[in-house]
């Protein structure tokens, strides 16, 4: 099992890390999701965050977009999957939980950071997740 800590990190090259672990058959827990970092412009990624939250279809068949920080993290992973219906991506997708916060369970366990990365013009997910437009 292993644990990531969240913070800092680039979302992208984060969910892709872990993508590759869980297929490999390891555990994955990301913790402190609310400090993930989303690169590039804020506005251009607040408008694509609106307009994807425009589209909307059924309660029940969704696009379904999550309002809270650790979800998106894992929607984000999930699409990095090869088939999260079926076969060994649902498997995978089983082995994954986040969280916004390190749970007390987990607080004495050694987390492990991912490389520091140079980031220019970034967003923290939760700051991108209150935006309202």
């Amino acid at each position: 099992m292993k644990i990531l800590d969240g913070t800092n990190a680039v979302m992208g090259r984060l969910a892709s890390h872990v993508a590759k672990e869980a297929l490999k058959g390891e555990e994955i827990i990301v913790v402190n999701c609310k400090e993930v970092v989303v690169t590039g412009n804020r506005k251009m990624n607040e408008t694509k965050l609106l307009e994807r939250r425009g589209r909307v279809g059924t309660a029940q068949k969704g696009p379904k977009h999550h309002r809270s920080s650790e979800k998106m993290v894992k929607r984000v992973i999930r699409n990095m999957l090869p088939n999260y219906r079926n076969g060994r991506g649902r498997e995978a997708w089983k082995r994954i939980k986040c969280y916004d916060l390190v749970p007390a369970e987990l607080k004495d366990k050694k987390m492990i950071k991912m490389a520091k990365d140079k980031i220019g013009k970034h967003t923290k997910v939760e700051a991108l997740l209150s935006y309202n437009g």
